[in-house]
């Protein structure tokens, strides 16, 4: 890009970060359609704990102050896909908990079976993301690592001010 190219007027970066969300809501739309997985697919989602709208119990929170990921494959509940976000019910070392969490606070969602994901802007400053742990729901499997030629798509708008 060149130097001299004047800030966009239309804001393509929000554009497309609200239409690849809207993938995340469709694929769990046809997981609450069906009220199963298709096949081996399961989904790794990791979101911003802190964002407006995410709903999770306090032990949760205070484990996950920043990010945590889940990971929907054999034990789920109650899945309610909404057109702004999902709700769904996890165990975490045997306790039930039911999670609302917005498309918007969404910052990754993998479904390795197929070696898809997609990465999303996060909102916060990058200078104050910190490393999170994953969040270790019951029962999940191991993910493969993702090799050249995957179904990856990375989405990073840096704008130049």
């Amino acid at each position: 890009m060149q130097d001299d190219m004047p800030d966009s007027l239309i804001p393509y970066d929000e554009i497309v970060q609200e239409a690849l969300r809207a993938v995340v809501g469709r694929v769990l739309g046809e997981v609450e359609s069906s009220g199963r997985l298709p096949g081996e697919h399961h989904f790794y989602i990791t979101f911003k704990t802190n964002a407006v709208g995410v709903d999770i119990p306090r032990h949760l929170s205070e484990r996950f102050p920043d990010e945590m990921t889940i990971v929907i494959q054999n034990r789920f509940w109650d899945l309610k896909v909404a057109e702004d976000g999902f709700e769904v019910g996890l165990s975490f070392n045997q306790m039930p908990a039911k999670l609302v969490i917005p498309f918007s606070a969404i910052t990754g969602f993998v479904d390795p079976a197929v070696n898809f994901a997609l990465q999303f802007q996060a909102q916060a400053d990058e200078a104050d993301l910190q490393e999170h742990e994953e969040a270790e729901n019951d029962h999940p499997a191991p993910v493969e690592p993702v090799e050249d030629g995957s179904n990856v798509v990375s989405v990073d708008f840096s704008r130049k001010k």
